[in-house]
């Protein structure tokens, strides 16, 4: 008897967002797997498409990068793997100079018990005002940091040590 190879659906985004009155297209989105678990969707917002980190760093104008929880998600264990992620992929000299932020990003989702199945969080990123983080539509407080800050968080997704490969080719449009 032939078994049918699974068929794995790709996440469902809206294909277009407005942050602070710029219109942005859906990159890309995928699936962050942790070993044969789904972990979250995340869908890449830009001004317009792009097929590697490099175009999207020099693109002006906000992005966005939207989650949904498709499993409980400690909220310790996301703040500490977004941390580990950064750290994966950024500089000493840029983890020691955006502390503070990271710092913010740990206390938001750590303050937190668990993000339960379907609940969305978002981080966006405004030129000139720094990050916002949500949870569920709602703002985690003020902007932090600024655009190497946001640039360190793309490359948790996106970088030379990304959290998932098959993710970032996803979320780049070339898988």
């Amino acid at each position: 008897m032939a078994c049918a190879a699974p068929v794995f659906a790709a996440p469902s985004f809206e294909s277009s967002q407005n942050v602070q009155g710029v219109d942005l297209v859906l990159n890309g989105a995928g699936t962050r797997y942790k070993a044969i678990f789904k972990v979250y969707d995340l869908g890449l917002y830009s001004p317009r498409k792009v097929k590697s980190l490099e175009e999207l760093l020099v693109q002006p104008g906000p992005k966005r990068l939207n989650f949904v929880a498709l499993r409980d998600i400690s909220g310790t264990d996301l703040g500490l793997s977004f941390i580990k992620g950064l750290s994966n992929n950024s500089s000493p000299e840029q983890i020691r100079k955006h502390t503070p932020s990271s710092t913010r990003l740990i206390d938001i989702f750590s303050g937190r018990a668990k993000l339960a199945s379907g609940d969305t969080f978002a981080m966006e990123y405004v030129p000139g005002k720094g990050t916002t983080f949500f949870i569920k539509g709602v703002a985690q407080g003020t902007p932090v940091g600024d655009d190497e800050y946001f640039g360190m968080i793309l490359r948790v997704w996106l970088g030379q040590v990304p959290v998932d490969f098959k993710l970032k080719d996803a979320l780049l449009g070339t898988s």
